[in-house]
């Protein structure tokens, strides 16, 4: 394994956090990490977005903060610049690609096909977020991609939860899994931030 892969491995959950305001995100972040979390996925789904990624990098956590939902090239540029610590994206392009080649920041590009990883294959990368992962079977795409790739790992995102965790984590080709299921949107309303740290830290006994 590469040290992105390493990484990965050793967080074994990668939370996928929709940042409904600034303090939300850092209370989901507070109690995610009291149940043993060490990462989440910010995504850039809403107007304050990367207000509430600087405001949990400012924490000064043992979490790796990583931003999520980079569609292009010029919003790896911004991930980059405020130093994230990796990015993810929801799909792969070539341009994405060659403004991440080289980069400090690790790039965890999503794909649903051998061809889009042997797209990404050509710049380097051996770590893929396969999205989304149940809508696409998975569990039977990842033992078809055992064979010609035995060298790429991946971490499954979408459709993810406690019931399906187990089993593609036992998998020898996946390093890591993405969701939400420890900070659905019901617990975020309501505040229920000890529920988030005990569904955290059962995610990652699993």
């Amino acid at each position: 394994m590469n040290e992105f892969q390493k990484s990965l491995a050793e967080l074994k959950i990668v939370p996928v956090v929709t940042p409904y305001t600034v303090q939300s995100t850092i209370e989901m972040t507070k109690a995610m990490v009291a149940g043993g979390i060490g990462s989440v996925e910010i995504t850039l789904r809403t107007d304050c977005a990367w207000d509430a990624i600087k405001a949990v990098q400012d924490l000064g956590l043992p979490v790796k903060v990583g931003v999520g939902t980079i569609t292009n090239a010029n919003l790896f540029a911004q991930a980059e610049a405020i130093q994230a610590d990796f990015a993810v994206s929801p799909g792969i392009s070539n341009k994405l690609l060659a403004r991440s080649e080289g980069s400090l920041l690790p790039l965890l590009p999503g794909i649903a096909t051998a061809s889009e990883l042997m797209l990404g294959m050509d710049y380097g990368i051996s770590t893929f977020k396969l999205f989304p992962a149940m809508a696409i079977n998975a569990p039977a795409l990842l033992s078809s991609f055992a064979g010609p790739f035995p060298d790429i790992k991946f971490c499954p995102t979408g459709g993810v939860t406690t019931e399906n965790a187990a089993g593609l984590l036992a998998r020898p080709n996946v390093v890591c899994v993405g969701g939400s299921w420890m900070v659905s949107k019901s617990l975020v309303e309501s505040g229920d931030w000890s529920e988030i740290s005990r569904i955290s830290a059962a995610a990652m006994a699993i």
